[in-house]
């Protein structure tokens, strides 16, 4: 997941996107901006219970205990309990019903998956473009945790949008203060930045199992605060709990695709 393009300055290294919310990441070479102003493909799938809420790793622990693959060209999706070794593959196409019915199996309620090809079924309603941080954010943030790579960072903080070539936090240059938002570009895309992103429980479990990191967060928020670098807005840090960018893109470029490799250039900041 974590091939970085070696470069001395900002370059788009990975790209990728979560078919299904709450599910495992799939790595893309390239993607496509959707109408509705997110990836493509990303979290265009959602598990939903009887009250329309969502079923993520937020509230729903044993969401972590699924592994998925996804066949795009086929609209598959292949799930399996881990620590099993039966799959268990489903056209979402054809098989929505029977997806569903093993799903709620699974879970011990009753469940049904709910498909947004627009816009996707994004945590911030508002900033719902894709998630942006830098290689070097994930590398430092795993130094600070005993057995966490890099690689096991990024599966718990879920970005879209890995940045290689800058020092770490380097992406808290993509929001400014309250009130202001950061235009920048990569390859041909133009993203506004909003503010650096909240984030939930689900960052202190381990993606396979749900086992928790015993004093994660804490620990992290202490790590952030001493590490935040000169260049970022600290007034937008209510608390440190804070990784990667929360985004928009502009409906114009709606089908224009991003590709690993892309330049990265911050144009500037501007009222919001």
């Amino acid at each position: 997941m974590m091939d970085a393009v070696p470069s001395a300055k900002p370059v788009l290294s990975n790209i990728i996107i979560y078919p299904f919310k709450a599910l495992d990441p799939l790595p893309v070479a390239g993607a496509a901006v959707s109408t509705g102003g997110s990836l493509r493909g990303d979290r265009e799938f959602v598990i939903v219970d009887e009250t329309g809420s969502f079923v993520n790793g937020k509230r729903n622990p044993r969401i972590h205990m699924l592994r998925s693959w996804y066949d795009g060209p086929a609209a598959q999706l292949t799930l399996q309990i881990s620590g099993g070794a039966e799959r268990h593959r489903f056209s979402l196409i054809y098989e929505r019903g029977l997806l569903e019915e093993w799903l709620s199996e699974f879970l011990g309620f009753r469940v049904s998956v709910r498909q947004n090809s627009t816009s996707g079924f994004p945590d911030d309603t508002e900033a719902f473009g894709p998630t942006v941080v830098s290689r070097e954010s994930l590398t430092e943030v795993a130094s600070w945790f005993t057995g966490l790579t890099p690689d096991d960072i990024t599966r718990r903080f879920r970005p879209n949008l890995v940045i290689s070539g800058v020092p770490p936090f380097w992406e808290d240059r993509l929001f400014g203060e309250e009130g202001t938002v950061v235009e920048f570009r990569i390859g041909a895309v133009f993203f506004k930045g909003i503010n650096p992103c909240a984030r939930c429980v689900v960052p202190t479990r381990a993606p396979e199992t749900s086992t928790q990191y015993p004093g994660f967060q804490s620990h992290f928020m202490n790590r952030r605060e001493e590490s935040l670098p000169p260049w970022s807005a600290r007034s937008r840090f209510g608390h440190f709990y804070r990784l990667s960018v929360n985004t928009t893109i502009d409906p114009l470029f709606a089908g224009s695709s991003l590709g690993i490799g892309d330049e990265v250039m911050i144009v500037g900041t501007r009222p919001a």
